[in-house]
């Protein structure tokens, strides 16, 4: 066997002097198969393309037929290149032609050779091509040829992923990079969003591939290293992190990548091969996700995710890029496809460059969700691998009423929801109109819309939508989009301005409902729980932790001074929270009056009920309060046993079920009778069917999104109440409670011309 012609460094040398000559696609691609295959002293050197529709074409060859570059084609699967493209790893074959996946194409003229070594050309682990080398004499590569194979398929991969190869490719028939992709997920927040995509932890792009020298490169690398370890190691040591949980479990994960030799190993292999640090680390994370990204096991997949992550870091790192630069340069219609993000991640960008959402992860009740509603723009989630698939600035579609993700849509397909936004606008149109006129049934029933809040970015929504008040203001929000706990004097100023704003609308503050699935990073956790949602949160933790909830009544009645306050505790379970509550507000009304602070004409205390137990206690507790609210979200998830952020169970019961209505009829009956006023807030009363469903059921007060209003109130507008109320009275009495509610419903409507 002959020894190979130069070694990796060599050819890596070649490839560099290669890329920076001014040659044409077609002549750059032939030089550089040429290189490889005189540096390896292999007899032939092959590139395949994949194309658009899944076909891996010859795109150039030394040593094969040169008549069969641009015709010589293989699909995904089939043969040894379809095999490696299909798998994402290489093959290092002896004698090719007893492999089973070998397949003969007559026209390359390539049945004489044995000895066969292919890499897959990946970009961010996804495949875009096959670059093989093959061998007359049986031999087995050596690692060292094998690493110079995968470091050249990654300078294709760049090439492919600039366009360079674009002019190559026939009419018709484009490459597997601008192939259009739909994703279907699920619908997080409705709305139809057309744009271009943003990377919310955008790939580096590597211009910089080669070293000069490999030594200054490794010094980087180390330096580059320590940085990433110290800040992660300053991130463990903050006392608002010191505690054992989710947060700090992920940095420990960080920590430990960070030190893992293996990972930093083959790094510096690639740099020692002639990369720079920022190649190799690309290189390397990009050969780790094709690998992974084929395994179904989900804890090994989180850790490709946290990989990304580190790798993403380690890359900003070595290029001295902060987050703030992508802000500086957001389209003007900006589409965020993330696997995850923070709540207060989504206000970094600039609003009125915001189209849409796509995320990985996530559910409905996330708070990135929340605030990605707050702000008004269509969410898709759990669209799984619409970040490998996606590149910066590729035209995109959300679709937050369907779930689905078009990228880079066909031409037909994006005239279609250009239409779908022009119908939306006019059917605003109407909604617009609508705004003052009075929220009343077609029979004279009144009831009063009201929307939800938590964020400055929603108050001017108030007066938009038409909303009779803010039903709901989750105080929480300001706790979580904040680094650390706000002052007493930061919470006043914002409960001052949303009343302002408000003027003489009512505002129902809930006091502040953290724990469970809303985790502040810099509050300290007593200790990890196994079901956060039934454990230490809400009223639970404020009455634990008084001084956090009498810092935020009393910074309420400051800014309610002369105006009525109406404050609401989440998640109540028995009437002795109430009680404690309500000597706590007590408590700091005497510490203020002692002081001559200007205090509220009016308070009114309420709970909202979303714990079964309460059931049990109507009575009580309708005389123990001034009013109710249904939080309809935590309620479902507590009667059905259903976790609210199980993708596997998001769709397998429904509210509009017997049971569930049954439960929403107790409560609105037991308000009715106490007369205590009673208000229903959560996903089911911004919804027309539901809300019509609640309307039947005796509500007369439901809170929602501001976007929702519209929509509901002009089913209101066309709905005879009271008919429907003696229908939902008969058929939650019969015994049989299997029946199809939302099918009725949906029948009801179809009869009275009823809006949905």
């Amino acid at each position: 066997m002959r020894e190979v012609g130069g070694g990796p460094r060599v050819l890596l040398r070649r490839l560099r002097e290669l890329m920076a000559e001014p040659l044409e696609p077609q002549e750059r691609l032939d030089r550089i198969v040429r290189e490889i295959a005189s540096n390896m002293v292999a007899e032939v050197c092959s590139l395949y393309v994949l194309r658009a529709d899944s076909v891996l074409e010859l795109y150039a060859t030394e040593g094969l037929n040169p008549t069969a570059v641009h015709r010589a084609q293989l699909q995904i699967g089939q043969g040894l290149v379809g095999t490696i493209a299909a798998s994402a790893r290489s093959l290092n074959l002896t004698d090719a032609q007893k492999h089973p996946a070998f397949a003969y194409l007559p026209e390359t003229g390539e049945e004489i050779y044995n000895s066969f070594l292919g890499v897959p050309v990946l970009r961010a682990g996804r495949t875009l091509g096959v670059l093989t080398v093959q061998n007359r004499t049986k031999r087995n590569y050596r690692e060292d040829e094998l690493e110079a194979l995968e470091t050249t398929a990654m300078v294709i991969a760049e090439m492919i992923a600039t366009g360079d190869l674009a002019r190559l490719s026939r009419p018709g028939l484009d490459l597997d990079l601008s192939r259009p992709v739909a994703f279907t997920g699920l619908a997080f927040n409705e709305g139809i969003g057309l744009g271009h995509v943003v990377l919310h932890e955008p790939r580096i792009v590597v211009t910089n591939l080669f070293n000069e020298d490999s030594e200054e490169e490794v010094r980087r690398l180390e330096s580059a290293l320590g940085s990433l370890r110290l800040s992660i190691d300053d991130m463990l040591s903050r006392r608002e992190v010191a505690s054992e949980g989710e947060h700090r479990a992920v940095l420990e994960a960080y920590r430990m990548f960070a030190h893992d030799q293996g990972w930093v190993r083959r790094i510096e292999e690639a740099v020692r091969n002639g990369l720079t640090a920022e190649a190799a680390v690309e290189k390397v994370q990009s050969d780790m996700r094709a690998r992974m990204m084929h395994m179904t096991d989900p804890y090994m997949r989180e850790r490709m995710s946290d990989f990304d992550d580190l790798a993403n870091r380690l890359l900003r790192q070595l290029m001295g890029r902060g987050p703030e630069a992508l802000a500086e340069q957001l389209p003007k219609d900006a589409i965020i496809v993330a696997r995850s993000m923070g709540a207060a991640e989504l206000l970094d960008y600039p609003r009125e460059r915001l189209r849409g959402l796509v995320l990985e992860d996530g559910a409905i009740t996330s708070h990135i969700v929340i605030v990605a509603r707050a702000v008004g723009i269509p969410v898709a989630g759990q669209v799984t691998g619409a970040v490998s698939m996606a590149e910066n600035g590729d035209a995109i579609i959300v679709d937050g009423d369907a779930g689905r993700v078009h990228l880079r849509p066909q031409s037909d397909v994006e005239a279609a929801y250009a239409e779908k936004v022009r119908f939306r606008a006019k059917r605003q149109e109407l909604y617009r109109e609508l705004r003052g006129r009075p929220s009343v049934t077609r029979d004279g029933v009144h009831v009063d819309l009201m929307m939800n809040a938590g964020l400055a970015v929603d108050l001017p929504q108030l007066a938009e939508s038409g909303a009779a008040g803010i039903g709901l203001y989750r105080t929480e929000l300001q706790f979580m989009v904040a680094a650390t706990f706000p002052r007493a004097e930061q919470q006043e100023e914002l409960y001052r301005h949303v009343l302002d704003v408000a003027r003489d609308k009512p505002v129902t503050f809930r006091t502040i409902d953290i724990g469970g699935d809303k985790v502040l990073p810099y509050f300290k956790s007593a200790k990890p729980e196994e079901n956060p949602a039934l454990g230490w949160r809400a009223i639970r933790l404020t009455l634990d932790r008084p001084a956090l909830l009498r810092t935020q009544i009393r910074a309420l009645l400051k800014a309610a001074g002369g105006r009525e306050l109406k404050v609401m505790f989440p998640m109540v379970t028995e009437i002795g929270e109430i009680r404690q509550a309500r000597e706590l507000i007590d408590r700091e009304v005497r510490y203020l009056s002692r002081f001559a602070h200007h205090l509220p004409t009016s308070l009114k205390l309420g709970a909202m009920l979303e714990v079964p137990a309460l059931m049990w206690q109507l009575d009580e507790l309708m005389k123990a309060v001034d009013f109710v609210s249904v939080g309809s979200n935590d309620l479902f998830q507590f009667v059905m046993a259903t976790d609210r952020g199980n993708t596997l169970l998001s769709d397998r019961f429904d509210p509009l079920s017997v049971p569930f209505l049954r439960v929403l009829k107790g409560i609105a009956d037991a308000g009715r009778k106490s007369e205590t006023p009673v208000t229903l807030c959560g996903e089911l009363a911004g919804r027309p069917i539901s809300a019509m469903a609640l309307v039947g059921l005796g509500y007369r007060s439901i809170s929602m999104s501001p976007a929702a209003i519209g929509p509901v109130k002009a089913m209101l507008a066309e709905l005879p109440a009271e008919e429907l109320a003696a229908m939902l009275t008969d058929l939650l009495a019969r015994p049989d409670g299997g029946t199809n509610v939302r099918g009725l419903l949906e029948e009801f409507a179809g009869k009275h011309d009823i809006p949905l």
